[in-house]
């Protein structure tokens, strides 16, 4: 039961995503980052995409509580916990809050290291599950990072200082080309993936 809970609450987590793009077209998805849409008409829908996402993590995370048996597993589990945390912090405190920004350092890398570390810790326990949903999180997150700090550069050397702003651009000076919107979208449907696999497999 906790297992298809985790299931369908991921899958509703990544329904709701996908809703926000169809209600929410002004967002330019190359460069917007999926919290942005807290400033849309839609900021309960967010809301909805976060909390769904740390139910995801915790229910995955009371399902494999065997894995508590292996070293491996205690540190797996307590990053898929830690994962939850900062992903329900990421729905209580939207983008304009003070503690958005501890949710994502407190979700973001821990889920990523779940994803590693459960995968490894079921391998180990003698589970037939496969590694590249796993290695595609952290690859997802390499590449938010990287484009994310590409998109900040880009913006400095067009004379636009980020920590001056005072809220959101509204455009785009010419020559900028971004992608970390794509690659902060590909981290959640990596996450989804590996979260809806790994509880696939403990069915």
């Amino acid at each position: 039961m906790i297992k298809s809970i985790a299931i369908a609450s991921a899958a509703a987590s990544a329904l709701s995503l996908l809703a926000l793009h169809v209600l929410s077209p002004e967002f330019d998805v190359s460069w917007r980052m999926v919290s942005e849409y807290a400033n849309g008409k839609y900021g309960w829908l967010l809301t909805a995409v976060f909390i769904t996402w740390g139910v995801a993590s915790w229910a995955l995370a009371l399902a494999l509580r065997p894995l508590r048996a292996i070293w491996l597993g205690r540190f797996a589990l307590l990053f898929l916990v830690l994962a939850g945390v900062g992903q329900i912090m990421g729905g209580i405190f939207d983008l304009n809050h003070e503690l958005h920004g501890a949710g994502f350092a407190i979700g973001v890398p821990s889920l990523t290291m779940a994803a590693i570390l459960v995968t490894l810790a079921l391998r180990r326990a003698g589970v037939d599950v496969g590694m590249w949903p796993a290695h595609l999180s952290w690859i997802a997150f390499v590449l938010m990072a990287v484009t994310m700090i590409r998109f900040i550069t880009s913006l400095s050397v067009a004379g636009i200082d980020v920590t001056a702003q005072s809220g959101p651009l509204a455009s785009l000076p010419e020559g900028v080309t971004p992608y970390n919107g794509w690659a902060n979208r590909l981290l959640f449907a990596a996450s989804y993936l590996w979260l809806m696999t790994t509880g696939r497999v403990l069915r």
